[in-house]
């Protein structure tokens, strides 16, 4: 059984939030990490303000999304990032995961072969040419 950890995260310095996030990723709480995050991502982007690069938060917030099984989140967040960094390998195999994981086999092998080619992935042996 999964205890989810609630965390008053809204108030506060922003790092202090932040360390809580990751803190929470740490312990294996990624429902409640992806809450947290979300709301750093959201206000760190915020277009009146920069408080941090966002680069960071939102691929922490996308491991939190894809192992709290929230992949829709998760491939929109990823496929934001790959489009900003097309030759990050490691991007490439968590989107491929991502689809993996939805069952979308055909959508999963272009970023699996390209997190191949970048030499973030060895395609296992089992799985052949395909």
């Amino acid at each position: 059984m999964t205890t989810t950890t609630t965390v008053p995260l809204v108030n506060g310095p922003f790092t202090l939030r932040l360390a809580l996030a990751r803190g929470l990723v740490d312990a294996g709480d990624y429902t409640a990490a992806a809450s947290a995050l979300a709301q750093l991502v959201a206000e760190a982007s915020a277009e009146d303000t920069v408080l941090h690069d966002t680069t960071e938060l939102r691929e922490l917030l996308a491991r939190a999304y894809f192992a709290s099984a929230q992949l829709g989140h998760a491939e929109a967040v990823l496929r934001e990032l790959v489009e900003e960094q097309p030759t990050d390998g490691w991007l490439h195999l968590l989107l491929g995961r991502t689809l993996q994981r939805q069952s979308r086999h055909d959508d999963a092998r272009r970023h699996l072969a390209l997190a191949e080619v970048l030499g973030d992935y060895q395609r296992p042996a089992a799985y052949g040419d395909a």
